[in-house]
């Protein structure tokens, strides 16, 4: 089956210019995306999972930009779309939840207005279609009187709620892929799992395809099929959601599920990898987690490649084998 994603050694970079390389936020990164799965892509914060986000969507603030690589959507390279032809695509056929639901959000616009126009900015139909379609979005992600709740400003909602019609907004056009930047951040337990479920329902139903961005490794569980794990702006491993998760291969992949509190024993210390992700404009010379990683040698001064093994693929010269990440 061809993907419908497909991104293929996507470099992004801030600053730099004719003399001076930029700066790498997003160093070859590549995976694809099939229509109906789920990509998890996680990591720390500084990784680069965001900024691969907003790559797809041509979304990349100056001095931000895309500075190689490939990314096919549907067969077609959109890294080279126009501005005009990359409005025409977001919001009908890719869309973006975003982690502040108020960079989606205009604070003088009541919410029914920026639905309708939403709806109305890729679909030919009548405003009174238009608000019916926005009142069922508003309905599925669980917003109690929905048409009362059309005429409200966003400042009326709590955070968690303006997240909630962030989502709606999302999934107006039922796009062929959604990419989910941290989307349930600020939501309760409850109403994280009616989103889950509701993605879940997209992913059957609709065909849609998914990239879920977070640092949360039980929603990645539960609702990917795939993992790309992020550090310093590269793939360090993918493969199979389960199969990662239960033996993963890459040391910084053990050290996140280890960190998680509910690998640790009850009255003793968190795990955690020690130090910090390392800034861009100081990554170390070859593996950049070398510095923090337990199974470093003087062989890690070299940069491994992205090395298959089956269905998955891990960047390090001395992976974790046969060894529980608890």
């Amino acid at each position: 089956m061809t993907p419908l994603l497909e991104v293929s050694n996507l470099v992004t970079e801030f600053g730099g210019g004719k003399d001076r390389p930029g700066l790498r936020a997003v160093n070859g990164v590549s995976f694809t995306v099939e229509r109906g799965k789920v990509l998890g892509l996680v990591g720390e914060s500084g990784s680069g999972k965001s900024v691969t986000g907003f790559s797809i969507m041509r979304l990349l603030e100056k001095p931000g930009r895309i500075a190689g690589g490939q990314v096919l959507f549907d067969g077609e390279d959109i890294a080279g779309y126009s501005d005009d032809e990359m409005r025409q695509l977001r919001g009908r056929r890719i869309a973006m939840v975003f982690q502040d639901p108020m960079t989606t959000l205009n604070p003088v616009l009541t919410i029914g207005t920026q639905m309708i126009e939403a709806v109305q900015a890729h679909d030919p139909v009548s405003k009174d279609a238009a608000r019916q379609r926005a009142r069922d979005a508003l309905g599925l992600v669980g917003i109690p009187s929905p048409e009362e709740r059309l005429s409200a400003y966003p400042h009326q909602f709590s955070g968690g709620m303006r997240q909630r019609v962030a989502i709606a907004i999302a999934l107006l056009h039922k796009p062929d892929l959604i990419i989910a930047d941290e989307p349930t951040t600020a939501l309760d337990v409850t109403i994280q799992s009616q989103i889950i479920s509701e993605f879940q329902r997209l992913t059957e139903e609709a065909n849609t395809a998914v990239i879920w961005i977070t640092h949360d490794l039980a929603i990645v569980s539960r609702l990917a099929d795939e993992i790309a794990v992020m550090y310093a702006g590269r793939l360090v491993e993918t493969g199979p959601v389960g199969q990662v998760l239960t033996d993963p291969r890459h040391p910084y992949t053990a050290g996140l599920i280890a960190s998680v509190p509910s690998q640790n024993r009850r009255g003793e210390p968190l795990r955690q990898i020690r130090g910090m992700t390392p800034a861009i404009d100081r990554l170390p010379k070859g593996c950049s987690f070398r510095a923090r990683c337990d199974r470093a040698t003087n062989g890690c001064l070299r940069l491994p490649d992205l090395a298959p093994e089956g269905a998955r693929s891990f960047r390090c010269f001395h992976p974790v084998m046969n060894e529980s990440a608890s």
